[in-house]
């Protein structure tokens, strides 16, 4: 438990060790979601409950076990950042199935979460640290392809918008929170100390507009790829 529990630094990313994380991942999402394709629709519904628990499980877990290390800080280790958050509530998707909340979490997951696998800012590896980062984000990428292909929902154009008011809202209540935390969630108050696409979009709070410039361009980019395959359906 000590090696599993200990953190380390044994991570690389945009190395080989990266690739074969995310191939390992999007080999695992296509089988779940193949294998679920073939199940009855009750079956269905409890692989996909199971899934989004799973995953919100794993966040609380690791919040829980800060707390017992007793290296806990509220300013850094609260379940507030986009992907822990989405993975908070990703369960109200897969119990209801309500078309809006795929609507407001769909861009949020491609556009945000999906980011953090291509850029991580996790260095653990092959610990529980490493095994919540990669679960939990790429989880919730796999996830919100679940509902795209099991439930069968698909994105349309007002999806784009959904999504960008439910991350104004979003952006709107971390900006509160950290005023009164002093904290950083969503970074809005300074960049992550990782190498990400922020680094390319000035200092603060200069990457804060541009960000916000550029989300909806970057959505419609994303939504490409459902809007070609409705066309030629």
């Amino acid at each position: 438990m000590d090696f599993f529990l200990k953190e380390n630094s044994n991570f690389t990313p945009f190395t080989l060790q990266h690739l074969l994380v995310i191939l390992f991942f999007i080999l695992a999402g296509t089988c779940l979601i193949y294998f679920t394709k073939r199940q009855k629709i009750k079956t269905q519904h409890e692989i996909g409950n199971i899934f989004a628990f799973s995953i919100s499980f794993t966040v609380i877990f690791g919040t829980l076990l800060h707390y017992y290390k007793g290296n806990f800080n509220y300013k850094e280790d609260l379940p507030l950042h986009l992907c822990s958050f989405l993975a908070l509530i990703i369960p109200v998707l897969s119990v209801t199935r309500k078309y809006l909340y795929y609507e407001i979490f769909l861009f949020l997951i491609l556009g945000g979460t999906m980011q953090s696998l291509i850029t991580p800012d996790e260095l653990n590896f092959l610990n529980f640290p490493f095994f919540r980062y990669w679960f939990v984000h790429a989880g919730l990428v796999i996830f919100i392809l679940f509902a795209t292909f099991i439930y069968k929902m698909k994105p349309t154009l007002k999806t784009v918008f959904k999504s960008f008011l439910g991350m104004q809202a979003y952006m709107l209540l971390m900006f509160v929170l950290n005023y009164f935390l002093e904290s950083n969630y969503f970074y809005t108050n300074r960049k992550p100390d990782a190498t990400t696409l922020l680094d390319v979009f000035g200092n603060w709070p200069q990457y804060v507009f541009v960000v916000e410039l550029i989300v909806i361009p970057y959505f419609l980019i994303l939504y490409l790829p459902f809007y070609l395959t409705r066309k030629r359906a």
